[in-house]
């Protein structure tokens, strides 16, 4: 690697204060630490949250559950209370990476990261999630700007993520089988006021699919998806998928995740 300065802080006021002043938020460090590997990063100054016990927890919010963004993988994918209000993100968290991926990565890296084959992120789209950072609060519509990119402005810090308990959700992901991301994943979640669906993995970023989401609207089943066309035009083409394949996948995925959600009805 390259000299860089380390700072380990165990509060979350003298987290915010050395990232004001410039220093790099290290979460898990499940990408950074591999990025600086490979120079293309190179932090000068970085802020380790792992001992801020603020930001990390799962608790009950009105009709919502926070979870703080310290909070790994692997703490998410067995906790009593998100197995019992949202169970499908449950499922998400156990099929991220491996056990050591999921005994160190965090959900406030992995939403702040924004890779564009990310699970999170289309939980966070889908169920119409709230970003809670030092300076405000940001739907999650409003959040992801694109690959890697995202809302938050430089010396802000996600210290937890509001999920709406749904009525009925499920999330269904293909995988790259090397690297464990999402070739095509697909989360979907019914609520008082309709439905939404967020795909992952298929193309530069999140993104919701409103003719898939007004479909299963009006009749929430898995059989609803296939009279909806997917454009592959949009979509990604790389050595492990056609923009053509990753359309069927959409398609494929979305009625496995309907099909999920009503066998946890």
């Amino acid at each position: 690697m390259y000299t860089f300065q380390y700072e380990q802080v165990t509060s979350l006021p003298q987290a915010t204060s050395l990232i004001s002043e410039g220093g790099q938020a290290l979460a898990g460090g499940q990408t950074m630490l591999a990025a600086m590997k490979q120079r293309l990063m190179a932090p000068q100054r970085l802020v380790d949250l792992s001992r801020v016990k603020d930001l990390v927890g799962i608790e009950v919010y009105g009709e919502s559950v926070l979870i703080k963004a310290m909070t790994t993988h692997q703490t998410v994918e067995h906790s009593a209370l998100v197995q019992e209000k949202i169970p499908s993100l449950a499922l998400l968290a156990g099929g991220i990476g491996d056990r050591q991926v999921r005994s160190l990565g965090t959900i406030g890296g992995s939403v702040a990261n924004n890779d564009p084959a990310a699970c999170y992120p289309a939980a966070l789209l889908a169920l119409g999630a709230t970003v809670i950072t030092t300076k405000r609060e940001i739907a999650a519509d409003d959040f992801f700007l694109g690959m890697y990119a995202t809302a938050l402005e430089e010396g802000e810090l996600i210290t937890a993520v509001r999920f709406p308990v749904p009525n009925l959700s499920g999330y269904a992901k293909f995988k790259q089988p090397a690297s464990r991301f999402a070739l095509v994943g697909v989360y979907v979640a019914q609520t008082t006021s309709g439905v939404k669906v967020a795909v992952t993995g298929a193309g530069n970023g999140v993104f919701r699919h409103s003719e898939l989401e007004r479909v299963l609207t009006q009749s929430y089943k898995p059989e609803s998806v296939d009279s909806v066309q997917i454009d592959p035009s949009q979509l990604n083409s790389d050595i492990h998928a056609s923009a053509l394949y990753r359309a069927n996948l959409i398609s494929v995925q979305t009625k496995e995740a309907v099909r999920q959600s009503l066998l946890k009805d």
